[in-house]
């Protein structure tokens, strides 16, 4: 496979629908061999993120490069396979048809059976695709965007539909994808699967971005860590929200959540208060609770 020092390159990349500013002087660049998750709120401009690096879009200002050349040259020569939430599939044909297809369209295709079984849908190929469930839409889309030999994988949202033992047997075959030197970027929701697949995390914020690390230069970036007990006897909910450097608490009964920018002060000034706490635990944020405080922090400099 050809490498090249950047696969995807945005450069101060604006797009605007109206008055809304969906991406906002983007610039990033990804590299062979990544496997790149891409994350944020709704509206952060994630789809159009996409959209642009696939050339559906074309930017107010800014360029995209993909391997060095525009999105659609790039795409043409076969470097580049997309799985995509938007648009559906023919629905009058069966899947091993529809994969058939896809593999004779591809510049550097592999052979359709080899697609049908490393999607795990080989079982289905006869089955009509307006007959699919949607875990098995999912599928049948991955294995459009793996139908031939591409240096960088797009997916958007891939796993939705899927159950976990299907999610699992996917992300195996995007790691062979990422071993292989392809660089894989995907969208998710399921920020677990970003704390476990991606070695690189973008978080995108009203189109600007906001966090690029891997899950745990992420994590650190929330300054905050995760501080669990129980209380015995009554809860003093006023006292408990007075500590210092909290960020977020919630009380369950007599079971205390905290987050804190600072643990060790909160849980001293914890003890000046009298209170004896049980069960203690103190651990770091993970990806999810991170990307909400990091999110949330930037929304209150906004207002």
């Amino acid at each position: 496979m050809t490498t090249t020092a950047s696969v995807v390159a945005f450069d101060q990349v604006s797009k605007a629908y109206d008055a809304v500013r969906a991406v906002d002087g983007l610039s990033l660049d990804l590299r062979p061999g990544e496997t790149v998750a891409l994350l944020g709120p709704n509206g952060a401009g994630k789809s159009t993120t996409l959209d642009l690096l696939l050339g559906l879009k074309n930017p107010d200002s800014g360029t995209v490069r993909l391997f060095g050349t525009s999105p659609r040259d790039a795409i043409v020569a076969g470097r580049v396979g997309a799985m995509l939430q938007s648009g559906g599939l023919m629905d009058e044909v069966t899947v091993a048809e529809l994969v058939r297809l896809a593999c004779d369209l591809h510049p550097k295709s592999y052979r359709p059976s080899e697609v049908l079984s490393r999607a795990g849908i080989a079982q289905i190929a006869d089955r009509k695709v307006n007959k699919l469930s949607g875990g098995q839409a999912q599928r049948v889309r991955f294995a459009l965007a793996t139908a031939g030999d591409s240096d960088l994988i797009i997916l958007d949202e891939p796993t939705t539909g899927m159950d976990v033992t299907t999610r699992q047997a996917f992300w195996a075959t995007m790691r062979e994808q990422a071993d292989q030197g392809r660089t894989v970027l995907f969208a998710t929701h399921y920020l677990e699967e970003a704390d476990a697949i991606a070695d690189r995390v973008l978080v995108l914020h009203r189109g600007r971005l906001l966090a690029d690390g891997t899950a745990a230069e992420i994590k650190a970036k929330a300054g905050a860590r995760r501080v669990s007990f129980d209380v015995e006897g009554t809860v003093d909910e006023p006292a408990l929200r007075a500590l210092p450097f909290l960020t977020g608490i919630d009380i369950s009964g007599r079971t205390v959540r905290i987050q804190s920018s600072d643990a060790d002060a909160t849980v001293h000034a914890l003890y000046g208060l009298g209170v004896y706490p049980r069960n203690l635990e103190v651990a770091g944020l993970g990806l999810e609770q991170a990307f909400v405080a990091i999110t949330t922090a930037e929304e209150a400099k906004s207002k």
